[in-house]
């Protein structure tokens, strides 16, 4: 029986950070469904640190969502992915977002959370106090705030929670995401 993955998303979504690890799915045979608050065509963006000391935006490529986050039963899924980029902003208030989120974390199913994905977890507290995880570094004090200790590393695990710094880190943060979700790689010949 193939394995379901949840991504849990919106407009302004890092591409990197969507389509990697959609892609990485559908390439283990895994089934995965993009939700975001409304089934539409989402526009992904691209952050990079160019002239500033901040990171620039610039609009990227489309995706689709298959499915409105009030559609979704997340009992259906053995995994939940949240990219980052500004989409978190606004999806943690969708109170289906929290639900869902939650679902997850009370549940020990898998969670991958990279760069702002995690002001989604920040959202319900009470499963991530005393938590350890990472995020973009301008998320710590919310990772903070929310009872959670920030680990400075790139990417940490902390039981069914794997967390990213950020899109360059997507090789280990699949690959820890896979562990968690007991997806074997067999050997071809």
């Amino acid at each position: 029986m193939s394995k379901k993955v949840l991504i849990v998303t919106g407009d302004a979504v890092e591409a990197l950070e969507v389509f990697y690890p959609y892609y990485r799915c559908l390439e283990e045979d895994i089934e995965c469904t993009i939700a975001s608050p409304t089934k539409k065509r989402l526009q992904t963006v691209c952050h990079d640190f160019l002239e500033m000391e901040t990171f620039t935006e610039k609009q990227a490529y489309m995706i689709d969502s298959h499915a409105s986050l009030d559609d979704i039963n997340p009992a259906d899924y053995d995994g939940l992915i949240i990219p980052g980029g500004r989409a978190p902003e606004y999806v943690r208030m969708n109170k289906k977002a929290q639900e869902i989120t939650a679902h997850f974390l009370e549940n020990d199913k898998p969670v991958g959370v990279i760069c702002h994905g995690m002001l989604v977890l920040t959202t319900v507290r009470k499963y991530v106090q005393g938590r350890e995880m990472t995020a973009y570094t301008a998320c710590r004090p919310e990772v903070e705030a929310a009872g959670a200790t920030y680990i400075e590393n790139h990417l940490h695990v902390d039981g069914n929670i794997v967390s990213g710094h950020a899109w360059p880190d997507l090789p280990g943060f699949m690959k820890e995401f896979f562990k968690l979700l007991n997806v074997k790689k067999e050997a071809t010949v």
